[in-house]
């Protein structure tokens, strides 16, 4: 009774929980929150200090007593007590222009498709111990689909590729639900660990995470470009200890990453191999669409129609088609409400 009457005056939240960001959605403003999905503890006094954009400014940079928190690792939590604190930060800042004391909102998040459901109820009683009334859990590719204002309901095949930074996901939809699937737990996050390990053995040069993040995002390819780009990187010398600068090349970058590239249109091609004819042949007339931060490398939609031969188009703005998704299913539950998956199982009470 309580937390109904409180939560008439909270703020209902779509959330993708992601590996490298957290988006929340609230309806009539739309994405309110893009931060880090990082937080940073102080380990003397196991006190969270700093949440989001604030943890991200701290990366590589705190001294043996502060340590970077990574809570969410390929899309499912890996710390607890964190996910529950950094996911109650983000509720109280939605309402810390509202009188609400003691927000008690209702919110639907957006998980992996192959989450156990051990992982699922742990997203469930993260959330609920953050503060939420009531918590609906949705796929990340159906919010993808949503969020990009496809005609899920139809019979009809649409095919997803969201590419995040903890996995990439493979999704073919129709009526409403997932037909075939296949997730990589391999993805964005792993690319800027590999350009890191290339600089390292092609150049003797040491260089942090935000460093080869920002080299995948201003110069990385996966097709040769007609002007070649160059990005000028500092770091640590290995052989002298010292500083030292050097410039990387587009071409750099598609060498370290073609691994995880080539994983994906192998993985494409697999679910294709498995997905039913009739939509096959629907999913060749309405194409594939890339969704997810990663879907942004340049070059990327070409190199999967080169090799597949089915059209490939990018969802408008597709960092965001996940948290769209999840806003549009909150505002209108009652029509898309079935799209939700059924709340997990308490793991204790079968015992």
């Amino acid at each position: 009774m309580i937390n109904a009457i409180l939560g008439r005056f909270s703020t209902d939240m779509g959330v993708d929980l992601g590996t490298t960001s957290t988006l929340v959605y609230i309806k009539d403003k739309g994405i309110v929150i893009n931060e880090p999905s990082l937080a940073v503890i102080n380990t003397r006094s196991d006190q969270i200090v700093a949440v989001g954009e604030e943890a991200k400014k701290m990366l590589g940079k705190t001294p043996p007593h502060l340590v970077i928190s990574r809570p969410i690792e390929n899309g499912v939590i890996s710390d607890f007590e964190v996910t529950e604190k950094m996911l109650r930060y983000f509720i109280e800042k939605i309402h810390h222009d509202s009188w609400t004391l003691v927000p008690r909102p209702r919110v639907v998040i957006a998980i992996p498709m192959d989450v156990t459901e051990v992982e699922r109820k742990a997203v469930e009683d993260a959330t609920l111990a953050a503060g939420a009334r009531e918590v609906s859990l949705i796929e990340s590719p159906m919010a993808a689909a949503i969020g990009s204002r496809l005609p899920i309901q139809e019979p009809n095949g649409l095919f997803i590729v969201d590419i995040g930074g903890g996995t990439i996901e493979i999704a073919l939809i129709s009526l409403g639900g997932i037909v075939t699937r296949k997730t990589i737990r391999s993805a964005g996050d792993d690319m800027t660990v590999s350009i890191i390990q290339y600089i390292r053995e092609n150049f003797n040069l040491l260089i942090g995470e935000k460093t080869a993040e920002s080299v995948k995002i201003k110069i990385g390819s996966v097709l040769p470009l007609r002007e070649p780009m160059e990005m000028r990187i500092q770091g640590r010398d290995l052989f002298s200890g010292l500083p030292k600068e050097l410039a990387i090349t587009d071409a750099h970058v598609r060498d370290a990453i073609e691994k995880q590239v080539r994983q994906v249109i192998n993985t494409i091609k697999q679910t294709v191999e498995l997905s039913p004819p009739e939509l096959v042949a629907d999913m060749y007339r309405s194409g594939i669409l890339l969704t997810g931060g990663g879907s942004l490398l340049r070059g990327l939609d070409k190199r999967i129609y080169n090799e597949t031969q089915i059209p490939v188009s990018l969802a408008d703005d597709p960092i965001t088609a996940v948290v769209r998704g999840t806003g549009i299913v909150l505002e209108d539950l009652d029509l898309l409400g079935d799209v939700l998956l059924p709340p997990a199982q308490d793991i204790s009470s079968r015992r």
